[in-house]
């Protein structure tokens, strides 16, 4: 007997908060009517389409603005491979020119050469 008189308690709360709920999510019909009706050209937006349009410019936005920046952080990715790869092959360069040309003297660079 017990649980038939929660059962009911439960029916009714939700009966109740539902009743509330609607009013916050459904609009009146009159509202409902004009929602979805074209305005004319020169009248005024409503707020709502203003801030619809306001939401789709900023969306429109951020995902320019994350595509030029994943484009940028690709390219200077890319940059900084080539001037790695240059480095390297300047230092290779380097150092068998270094090699080639060794007399012997510690440090081996020209200005320590012994010219006649």
């Amino acid at each position: 007997m017990t649980w038939s008189r929660v059962l009911v308690l439960c029916c009714l709360s939700a009966v109740v908060l539902l009743a509330g709920v609607k009013q916050k999510i459904f609009m009146q019909e009159s509202d409902a009517s004009n929602f979805l009706k074209k305005r004319g050209k020169r009248s005024p937006p409503s707020k709502d389409e203003v801030n619809a349009e306001n939401r789709q410019k900023l969306r429109a936005d951020e995902l320019r603005r994350e595509h030029y920046e994943e484009q940028r952080n690709e390219f200077e990715n890319f940059v900084e491979e080539q001037s790695d790869e240059q480095e390297e092959r300047s230092r290779e360069a380097v150092e068998q020119w270094r090699q080639w040309h060794y007399d012997g003297l510690h440090p081996s660079y020209l200005y320590n050469r012994h010219h006649i």
